[in-house]
């Protein structure tokens, strides 16, 4: 009998323990490629046109999980979804960058903008010390 107490009570425990693993659905929501890499740092400014094979490895991915937005591409840092006009711009909460995306639906209306709205969906742009680091690329 209290064999069968233990098994049923470390049961309840597990699932307790487990549920929230269970609940916490990811998606992702947004997935770039990056054509153009701009490397600064003050005293430096170094823009390099991307190959297919390195825009691989330096691909932008943001996931939402439980209404909360992660930056999938650069160690899950949690974001802030910000709306304005017709761009969606995702904050990084620890203030290492952010990523500025153009809502599809919006497209023709930002593209009027400059040929940069034209032809590039979204900027990312990293800060790394006092030097930073911007790709602009397309929606995959």
């Amino acid at each position: 009998m209290l064999k069968a107490l233990c098994a049923c009570a470390l049961a309840g425990a597990t699932a307790l323990v487990m549920a929230p693993l269970a609940s916490a659905q990811s998606h992702t929501v947004f997935e770039g490629l990056p054509v153009v890499k701009i490397s600064e740092g003050g005293t430096e400014r170094l823009p390099q046109t991307l190959s297919r094979e390195k825009a691989v490895s330096f691909g932008c991915a943001i996931s939402e999980i439980d209404g909360k937005y992660y930056w999938a591409s650069r160690e899950n840092k949690e974001l802030i979804r910000r709306t304005s006009g017709a761009f969606v711009t995702y904050i990084a909460i620890d203030g290492s960058g952010y990523i500025r995306v153009i809502e599809p639906n919006e497209k023709s209306v930002a593209s009027l903008m400059s040929p940069s709205e034209a032809t590039l969906d979204y900027v990312e742009h990293l800060l790394i010390g006092l030097q930073s680091v911007t790709y602009y690329g397309n929606i995959r």
